[in-house]
């Protein structure tokens, strides 16, 4: 096996969305770094089940008024 060609394996700490955290290894950053998950199985909606539609009205009356007659040719 050649050497110096693999990065560096070590302990991070990963914090997720709700504050806890665990230990980890990684070769992420540098031994001690801490990760901060915007998104993880607590409250990632694949996960979950609860899925929230965040444009009431913008780009989804956009596509239906733009493709209102489509396919409709007489």
């Amino acid at each position: 096996m050649k050497t110096d060609i693999h990065p560096a394996y070590h302990e991070i700490n990963v914090v997720m969305t709700d504050g806890t955290s665990f230990t980890t290894r990684s070769t992420m950053g540098k031994p001690g770094d801490t990760l901060r998950l915007d998104i993880d199985p607590k409250s990632h909606p694949a996960w979950t089940g609860v899925q929230k539609l965040l444009d009431t009205g913008g780009q989804i009356a956009k596509f239906n008024k733009r493709f209102a007659n489509f396919g409709l040719k007489k």
